[in-house]
């Protein structure tokens, strides 16, 4: 089971924000370069925001300019700071290791007024 634990889902307005959390081991923290997927009803899984190796971080065009993938190197930490919400941002959040099987069980994000 990965050792990652999402939260800070909800249920927010359109033009809304949100903070996720995802609190991971510290070997965990440690061992892989943290991102964050989502998934809507219906649709593929999506790369939303990761730390890559060489220190560059990924955004998902879609987000790009609204959310912003943070870390807490003392609390091994990630945070997604989600800002001007809208209803296609609705999934369900999770939060792992890209390239691996090590992903939480997810949040739900939810977009509507």
């Amino acid at each position: 089971q990965a050792q990652v634990q999402e939260s800070g889902g909800g249920l927010v307005q359109p033009g809304g924000s949100l903070r996720l959390s995802c609190a991971t081991s510290s070997k965990f923290y440690g061992d892989y370069f943290i991102g964050w997927d989502r998934q809507a009803p219906g649709k593929q899984r999506e790369r939303v925001a990761m730390f890559n190796s060489d220190g560059s971080i990924y955004y998902a065009s879609s987000v790009k300019g609204r959310f912003t993938i943070s870390k807490d190197d003392v609390r091994n930490t990630v945070y997604l700071q989600m800002n001007n919400l809208r209803p296609d941002d609705s999934a369900v959040y999770y939060c792992g290791a890209p390239g691996t099987q090590h992903w939480g069980q997810g949040t739900q994000v939810s977009v509507s007024a």
